[in-house]
């Protein structure tokens, strides 16, 4: 009686077929699924924490088309990115709302597999629920996988999840 709520920690990105705002099919599924599956009707008893990682790259921006001819272009940049992190995190946050589930939602920027671990240790959520998009042995060493590493390595329990299989695009990589 009286404790705190389950905190759950949901990592949330955008697609790479749609863009900002659209998340990605695997962590809409995730979020979706924590929802149903885990929260269902008790939403006192949990706290959704929403983290999106933004990934720079390798140069530390992604305008390479574009050109900056002053340093409030560069200002308005970042400013852009972020927007873009935050229509992500208002659509998860108006989805926790609508059912009156509390939650909280931030942005990070980096390698999103190391940032989701370190943000575990900070936040210290009872547990991670990660999107997962089923790819294949092969793909793996190639792409890569952020559900892979967080079971490695976050400092709590992780759930991964996969996207339905009527949702995979032709390229199981995309998401």
């Amino acid at each position: 009686m009286g404790s705190e709520p389950t905190r759950v920690m949901v990592a949330v990105n955008g697609s790479t077929i749609k863009p900002y705002p659209h998340p990605s099919i695997s962590s809409k599924r995730a979020f979706e699924w924590t929802l149903e599956k885990i929260v269902r009707s008790n939403t006192s008893d949990f706290k959704i924490l929403l983290l999106h990682v933004q990934v720079v790259d390798e140069d530390g921006f992604d305008e390479v088309d574009s050109i900056y001819a002053s340093p409030d272009d560069f200002r308005e940049m970042r400013e852009s990115d972020r927007a873009k992190g935050l229509h992500l995190l208002e659509f998860f946050v108006k989805k926790c709302h609508e059912i009156g589930v509390g939650c909280e939602a931030w942005i990070k920027k980096g390698d999103p597999k190391d940032v989701i671990c370190q943000e575990v240790s900070r936040v210290r959520p009872d547990f991670l629920v990660v999107g997962s998009r089923g790819l294949g042995r092969f793909q793996k060493v190639f792409v890569g996988t952020v559900s892979a590493f967080c079971v490695k390595h976050a400092e709590c329990p992780v759930m991964t999840i996969k996207r339905n299989a009527d949702e995979t695009p032709s390229d199981p990589a995309d998401d």
